[in-house]
């Protein structure tokens, strides 16, 4: 009986009697999607009988398209985000019982445009070499911009994407993984793993896709763990969405593009420009998420010296 009860405590609890970060994070995750989901959910009803009233004959691809990218289901799926990041807050305070300021979420830091230029240019980059390759082709000229409801509400959109993302997959697992006594290596690991998992039931996913984003998430964790804040990887995340998506047109993660510019990927080569999942599931990505590491250590680097 002794033993039984010692090996329930053992699944709980760590040596130092803390209870283990795996449930800690599970709660947070469960608690945080939850409440994503019972607020995004009234809008995303509404913005479908919307749609369904306007289109009778409307089909289950369309209603997919509206639940993926209308301004009412940006608007829905933004504010579920705030209420995860609010549960993500109040888990942080009442169960790790620490402040927000050490998961890393600090004063406002320069960090954030270093990563926001940083995010911004490696997607260029790619862009630039898919383009002079003539792995793809634009459906408007550089000087003819697609200006929509779309380029802000998108901006919007993934501005609280970057938040939410990197305060939970950085800012509270890392910390969490940390504070019970994980060494470095596990806790850029499992954090980049389970922000790759959280991406597989995305729409054309990938299998370099998935790794590209486990390794771009090993980049945030190293730009979290170099500046000790999570100012530069937000600036990142942000950036390198927004330009795949909204300013060049590529499917982002698989979602819907909605770009200044059309762009046509079908005669390139997917492995070059990631197919219908977007940027991350190609080799050029890969390259530039490399690049990444190079260019936060020096930065870090040169700031500290």
């Amino acid at each position: 009986m002794k033993k039984a009860k010692k090996m329930e405590a053992y699944m709980f609890k760590n040596k130092l009697g803390k209870i283990r970060s795996g449930w800690i994070i599970l709660l947070a995750l469960l608690a945080t999607m939850i409440a994503q989901l019972i607020l995004s959910a009234p809008g995303m009803i509404i913005a479908v009988i919307i749609e369904s009233q306007i289109n009778p004959d409307i089909s289950d691809e369309m209603i997919d398209q509206v639940l993926d990218g209308s301004p009412l289901s940006l608007l829905s799926q933004g504010i579920g985000m705030i209420g995860g990041i609010a549960i993500l807050f109040l888990l942080w305070k009442f169960v790790n019982k620490k402040r927000i300021s050490e998961m890393g979420f600090k004063k406002f830091s320069p960090d954030f445009f270093t990563g926001l230029a940083l995010g911004a240019v490696s997607i260029v980059v790619i862009f630039l070499i898919l383009l002079f390759t003539k792995n793809i082709e634009m459906a408007n000229s550089i000087g003819s911009p697609h200006f929509s409801t779309y380029t802000i509400a998108y901006l919007l959109f993934f501005i609280l994407v970057g938040f939410s993302e990197e305060l939970t997959f950085r800012g509270y697992i890392m910390s969490t993984l940390a504070d019970n006594g994980n060494s470095k290596t596990v806790v850029y690991i499992i954090s980049a793993f389970i922000f790759g998992i959280a991406h597989m039931w995305n729409p054309n996913v990938a299998i370099l896709g998935i790794v590209n984003i486990f390794l771009v998430g090993l980049l945030f964790a190293y730009m979290y763990d170099k500046t000790k804040s999570l100012w530069m990887p937000i600036g990142y995340h942000i950036t390198w969405n927004y330009f795949q998506g909204n300013v060049f047109g590529f499917p982002v993660s698989g979602t819907t593009p909605y770009g200044l510019y059309g762009i046509d990927v079908s005669m390139g080569n997917d492995w070059l420009t990631g197919g219908s999942f977007g940027l991350e599931g190609g080799i050029l990505a890969t390259l530039m998420i490399a690049c990444g590491y190079i260019v936060t250590n020096l930065y870090t680097k040169k700031r500290l010296a």
